[in-house]
């Protein structure tokens, strides 16, 4: 395969974009995924413990729980304008009733969530001090659902995409997005007619094949293609591979402060720069990106808008601590600055 040359992209201006985020209210897009809940524990730290060689964090703030995983992307999309409906799997315990009551007071219909005994909801519980994060612990399983559970969130995923416009993937390898259920759901996509978006992780990657545009970010692009990417660094031959590969309409890798890279069958790569201003937390960057790309394919935008709409959502998101949505009028404000 001849590597294909890689350019700079000549941005849609921003009054170009505004109209395409007023067209996000009334979309509706399934998001089927690993959600977790979230947890913020906020304080100061003043001493050395004298029992380890690590900080005392003295707690100064009430702890905050807020929708994370694919539960952030699905709140993204109600922030923005459009409704979302959440198919995935929690326990039956304090924090996935806690879930389900963020995500409804967010707009999130959480109809689809399939409560599976014996599996607690994915929690991951941050301690800050100051702006720091001093330590991450995580409750989760991570081994695929119990077949029964597969079956059910099949189900739900059938009478949601029944009322959708676009299906979205996000994985997190906790054992939501198996291959049975991957390639039920994009069935019922292709047999109704819908946009599919993936954000992958490594573990069946290449299950998304026949989906519209899968979105990784570089280091999972390497790590999907294995050997075949060993020594590579160049996106001219990573990209055009995993668009052969996976079959798709497009491959968008996300890399950071280098922006984006666009990949489509047949066509020349195109990069788009980070629109960033200010970069404080990374942390659900790439959720608000898939959100925002899939709302607007979802309203009728090209690729090429939709990704610079990604790409401006982004550069709001990163600029706020921890994982954070982006609402429909700030992303309005920040092109009418541009």
């Amino acid at each position: 395969m001849k590597p294909q040359r890689s350019h700079a992209t000549e941005m849609p201006k921003p009054e170009e974009l505004a109209p395409w985020v007023r067209r996000f209210k009334g979309q509706t897009v399934t998001v089927i995924g690993d959600v977790m809940l979230d947890v913020y524990l906020r304080g100061q730290v003043a001493r050395i413990s004298p029992e380890a060689p690590i900080p005392v964090v003295e707690l100064t703030e009430a702890d905050r729980r807020v929708p994370g995983g694919a539960a952030n992307v699905a709140c993204n999309i109600a922030a923005l304008g459009g409704r979302a409906i959440l198919v995935g799997a929690i326990g039956k315990d304090s924090a996935g009733r806690e879930l389900v009551r963020e995500l409804r007071a967010r707009g999130v219909d959480p109809s689809g969530l399939v409560q599976v005994p014996g599996r607690p909801t994915t929690e991951k519980i941050r301690i800050i001090a100051h702006t720091q994060q001093v330590v991450r612990v995580d409750r989760e399983f991570k081994s695929p659902l119990p077949p029964a559970s597969q079956r059910l969130v099949l189900r739900h995923a059938q009478r949601a995409l029944a009322q959708s416009g676009a299906v979205l993937f996000e994985d997190y390898n906790k054992g939501v997005l198996t291959p049975d259920i991957i390639r039920g759901a994009l069935r019922l996509a292709r047999r109704r007619k819908i946009l599919s978006t993936v954000d992958p992780k490594f573990h069946n990657f290449f299950e998304y094949r026949g989906a519209t545009v899968v979105k990784p970010n570089w280091k999972e692009a390497i790590e999907a293609l294995g050997v075949e990417a060993a020594g590579r660094s160049d996106v001219e031959f990573i990209g055009p591979r995993l668009v052969e590969r996976l079959n798709c309409k497009a491959v968008m890798v996300t890399r950071g402060e280098k922006g984006i890279a666009l990949f489509e069958k047949g066509k020349a790569i195109r990069t788009i720069p980070t629109m960033a201003r200010e970069v404080f937390d990374v942390s659900g960057a790439g959720d608000t990106v898939i959100a925002t790309l899939t709302l607007a394919l979802a309203a009728g935008a090209g690729l090429l808008e939709s990704t610079a709409l990604a790409n401006y959502a982004a550069g709001i998101e990163v600029a706020k601590l921890g994982v954070a949505t982006v609402s429909s009028q700030e992303l309005m404000d920040r092109l009418s600055e541009d």
